[in-house]
């Protein structure tokens, strides 16, 4: 079967994660009874009888409060240099700021000419992200005056940006190079987060490529635009994304008006994201299975029992007839022989989620679990 091939259109391999993590700010009410505090939108300063040392009173002089920097406008290099001028050292904690002070965090201390060549590192790129990640971020860096006041406290993000120096983040010129810096003077936890996200984007890259290679010819294309990770812009990738996913609809419709020959295909394009090792569906995955979802569902029980469906096309029928939606409007029976053609398939060459699910009596199987 081949679908008729649309215009090219540009495939990304770049990818830019999303941000998901809460951060669970403290509060001044939290503070001690007779401590006199400093209150700014970006730091709670606690006054510490000039003492300022480094372990267990590192972060009893910062609370941090998620909204550091939001008075200063937007972030620049410029302002960034003018705080590093000033200052006496800089802590450089391996932790993010309510944890900075634990015991085991690997620090060190930045004085003198040390100060330029940070401030050259942490270079950021002017005006922002105009966004703010939700993570606490970390390392954290304490930034303190000659006469040991701190004077500003920024937390670097996914080893990208930085926090704290504006009213948003901001991307770093060169984030591998300051992974290098820190690691050169023993903090080397940026760096090895930076290698494990580097193998995991590969392989979510080896995967995408898996999906688009099992895409009937004539779809590959509109393909590629509906697997295009999501970009900073979340709202302009998501209306990208619409529209590809609406081409991608007509496209199947219009090169294969045949139901029964159009869903085995998808069935077996769908049955590839069952066969994966990361488990879960990606976003393109549930863009096929939701062009499933739109077909006439008796069509979708003839076209398994059309002939002797394959392998793949199996797979894709236990992915489909175990979703939320399906069973939802469904349930989880099936009836015969499309019940034993399926249980059979999955007891003999079944995912661990597969026969998982079966235990727990979709499929129409009895419960075991």
């Amino acid at each position: 079967m081949t679908w008729p091939v649309p215009p090219t259109l540009p495939f990304s391999s770049g990818c830019n994660r999303r941000r998901c993590c809460s951060i669970q700010p403290e509060t001044t009410d939290k503070l001690p009874p007779g401590q006199r505090t400093v209150v700014s939108s970006k730091l709670v300063h606690r006054k510490l009888a000039g003492r300022h040392r480094i372990g267990a009173d590192i972060v009893a002089g910062v609370i941090y409060e998620g909204t550091m920097g939001m008075d200063e406008g937007a972030p620049t290099t410029a302002h960034l240099h003018d705080v590093l001028n000033r200052a006496g050292r800089v802590v450089i904690a391996e932790a993010p700021p309510d944890e900075a002070d634990s015991a085991g965090v690997a620090r060190i201390v930045v004085t003198g000419a040390e100060i330029a060549e940070l401030a050259r590192v942490l270079a950021i790129v002017d005006g922002g992200t105009g966004d703010r990640c939700r993570c606490k971020g970390w390392p954290t860096l304490m930034v303190h005056d000659v006469k040991g006041e701190l004077i500003a406290c920024w937390t670097l993000h996914h080893q990208s940006s930085l926090r704290g120096i504006g009213d948003c983040d901001a991307d770093l010129r060169d984030g591998p190079a300051l992974t290098e810096w820190l690691a050169e003077r023993g903090l080397t936890g940026s760096r090895e987060v930076q290698a494990g996200l580097a193998v995991q984007e590969a392989e979510e890259d080896r995967r995408r490529l898996r999906w688009l290679q099992a895409a009937p010819a004539g779809l590959r294309e509109s393909a590629m635009e509906v697997s295009n990770p999501p970009g900073r812009d979340l709202e302009a990738w998501s209306d990208r994304l619409r529209d590809a996913k609406a081409q991608l609809a007509t496209l199947g419709q219009d090169g294969c008006p045949e139901g029964i020959e159009r869903i085995r295909a998808l069935l077996a394009w769908v049955g590839v994201s069952a066969r994966e090792s990361t488990g879960g569906l990606k976003w393109y995955d549930m863009v096929v299975q939701q062009l499933l979802l739109a077909e006439d569902p008796d069509l979708i029980i003839a076209a398994l029992a059309t002939g002797t469906p394959s392998p793949g096309q199996l797979d894709g029928a236990a992915q489909l007839f175990s979703s939320l939606e399906w069973t939802t409007a469904h349930g989880k029976d099936l009836a015969e022989p499309l019940r034993s053609m399926l249980i059979a398939h999955i007891q003999a060459d079944g995912t661990d989620p597969m026969k998982f699910r079966m235990r727990h009596g979709y499929y129409g199987a009895e419960r075991s679990a």
